[in-house]
């Protein structure tokens, strides 16, 4: 499938979402879904944005797939560049249009010099785990466990550690 891809612009949020939403049913925790098109305005266009976000458009200029990614630092390695996600709409799935978003995620790594390109995938996603190792003999770790704390947990725990 023809498609251009685009680094995003702040009226492009609408659709950022929409995608991210369709990600979450994907995965089966639509209702964890909590940020706001506000939200992803101020934190991706202020004057230190802390994403950036390629789109994916067909021939009719609709979006159809994007690549979310985000600086990141090794205490070991340097600069690196963490994919959070590649969302390509479903009706758009097995096309090619995933490989594009990150093959122009992976230039835009080489472009800041990147140490690392990360990202995760869930176990199940045997798609996505096939496809990451068959066309770019990446290395899937089965040896890192994900640490997370909600925003709820940080409130509670910083409120015990201030009181002391």
């Amino acid at each position: 499938m023809n498609v251009n891809i685009r680094k995003a612009e702040k009226a492009d949020m609408p659709e950022v979402l929409e995608l991210i939403k369709e990600l979450a049913r994907f995965e089966k925790a639509p209702a964890e879904v909590s940020i706001t098109i506000a939200d992803l305005e101020k934190d991706g266009f202020g004057e230190h944005p802390l994403y950036e976000v390629l789109l994916a458009e067909n021939k009719e200029l609709k979006v159809v797939g994007m690549s979310f990614y985000y600086l990141s630092y090794s205490t070991w390695k340097g600069k690196c560049l963490y994919l959070e996600d590649i969302i390509v709409k479903e009706e758009f799935r097995g096309h090619g249009i995933g490989k594009k978003l990150f093959d122009a995620t992976l230039l835009k790594a080489k472009e800041i010099k990147a140490r690392r390109l990360m990202w995760q995938v869930l176990d199940w996603n045997t798609p996505a785990i096939e496809f990451y190792k068959q066309k770019y003999n990446a290395d899937i770790s089965d040896e890192w466990l994900n640490g997370r704390l909600t925003e709820e947990q940080i409130k509670d725990l910083a409120g015990l550690l201030e009181q002391g």
